[in-house]
């Protein structure tokens, strides 16, 4: 019940469809006031709770190690006692740990579901159609930015592990899974960690791409910016929803496209998420049709080390397969 889980305690309590029965969180203040507010029942851990508690769907909104070490035990209580879960990016640090809950849900026929919002945008979800109808033709390149003022020190990789588990999932969601990848990394100005990147990724279908980051920008420099280039045109979207926009290989007849949906800034994004994750459970959807899975996530994560193992050995790194 911190900031994160405090955010989807609020889109789950402000939705018709659901009910908060439960919060749980180590440190019993927070629990006892998101339980109040909600008025629900408070509990220490997982294990407490289960016991005579009815629960469809959790979100495990739970940090630690480098943002990712404390998801693997919840996670893995809940999955065994046969709830979903939503749990937070990245799905973990620890690839046994990440592939472990990935097995889990699927041997249990549990929808897994990990909140990469990043791509929940109706400007994403247009981009992904224009690739999807050929409108950019033969695909070629993908260039990614994303990078923020993190001033916070920590762990060697703390920005690689927390912020690219985004980036990288939107890169695989317009052109799928990465096969091969070279890395560079920099500290920052009195950093201990490494606070900026440059990936070189090479996809499975061809495609090359490229990955800038980092924790030393501030925030006039914008959130993100992705371009997709094919043979017949290009696409660019910026700051995660914002703006989006085609441009044709041939003419100079730019389209561009602003808030789309009405979705005007990166907080609402959480919304969109959450929303589809609801949706999909109402819906009884089958679990590997979940948007967002935990399978994707593993993935993401599969390239993040893959980049840091690059860096660390100075050679390029096939992706390790899920």
């Amino acid at each position: 019940m911190g900031k994160i889980g405090s955010m989807h305690a609020q889109i789950y309590h402000d939705d018709l469809r659901c009910e908060i029965v439960a919060v749980c969180d180590a440190f019993s203040d927070k629990a006892e006031a998101a339980a109040q507010k909600y008025e629900c029942g408070a509990f220490a851990s997982v294990d407490e709770m289960l016991p005579g508690t009815s629960i469809d769907i959790v979100s495990v909104c739970t940090a630690g190690e480098e943002n990712g070490g404390d998801h693997y035990e919840p996670t893995m209580a809940l999955l065994n006692a046969g709830i979903a879960v939503l749990g937070e990016k990245p799905i973990s640090n620890k690839i046994p740990e990440a592939r472990e809950m990935v097995a889990l849900a699927r041997e249990k026929d549990l929808r897994y579901g990990i909140n990469l919002n990043h791509r929940f945008t109706p400007a994403a979800e247009r981009g992904r159609k224009w690739v999807d109808e050929g409108r950019l033709g033969e695909l070629n390149i993908v260039n990614m930015t994303m990078w923020i003022n993190n001033p916070k020190e920590s762990p060697p990789h703390f920005h690689m592990r927390a912020l690219h588990s985004h980036s990288i999932d939107v890169m695989r969601y317009f052109c799928g899974d990465v096969r091969r990848v070279q890395a560079f990394f920099k500290q920052g100005k009195g950093r201990q960690g490494w606070s900026n990147v440059q990936v070189n990724m090479l996809f499975e279908s061809g495609v090359v791409g490229h990955l800038t980051g980092s924790y030393d920008a501030g925030p006039s420099y914008g959130l993100e910016t992705l371009e997709v280039v094919g043979s017949d045109g290009r696409l660019v979207l910026r700051d995660a929803c914002e703006h989006l926009e085609f441009y044709p290989r041939n003419s100079r007849e730019v389209e561009t496209h602003a808030y789309l949906g009405g979705m005007t800034n990166f907080g609402e994004t959480f919304q969109s998420r959450i929303g589809r994750w609801i949706d999909q459970n109402v819906a009884s959807v089958r679990p590997e049709e979940i948007d967002g899975s935990g399978a994707e996530a593993l993935k993401a994560q599969l390239v993040i080390e893959a980049a840091i193992e690059s860096w660390e050995t100075g050679r390029v790194i096939d992706v390790a397969q899920d």
